[in-house]
């Protein structure tokens, strides 16, 4: 899938977007599928390092995850709507 992920040892994992607007719509975008992942944005990080972090616990089944990534990579592919603002 090519996705950006930060190195992490923890749970949370950060998938790196890069423009703070994306990070926002891609989160909207997949909580509009039910799956909420946040993001993470300037101030929090630095210009042009917005991530989603993304957290995973024991609890998760392997059909959530595979939901996630088949999630992640319908909304990654996909340009922002038209008139989509990011403040």
């Amino acid at each position: 899938m090519g996705l950006s992920l930060l190195e992490s040892w923890t749970p949370i994992q950060p998938l790196l977007v890069g423009d703070a607007g994306q990070s926002v719509a891609v989160s909207e975008a997949l909580r509009q599928r039910g799956i909420l992942i946040s993001a993470i944005r300037p101030p929090t990080v630095p210009v042009g390092t917005a991530r989603l972090r993304i957290t995973f616990s024991a609890a998760h089944s392997e059909q959530q995850v595979d939901r996630l990534l088949d999630a992640l990579e319908s909304v990654l592919t996909r340009p922002l709507p038209k008139g989509f603002r990011t403040r």
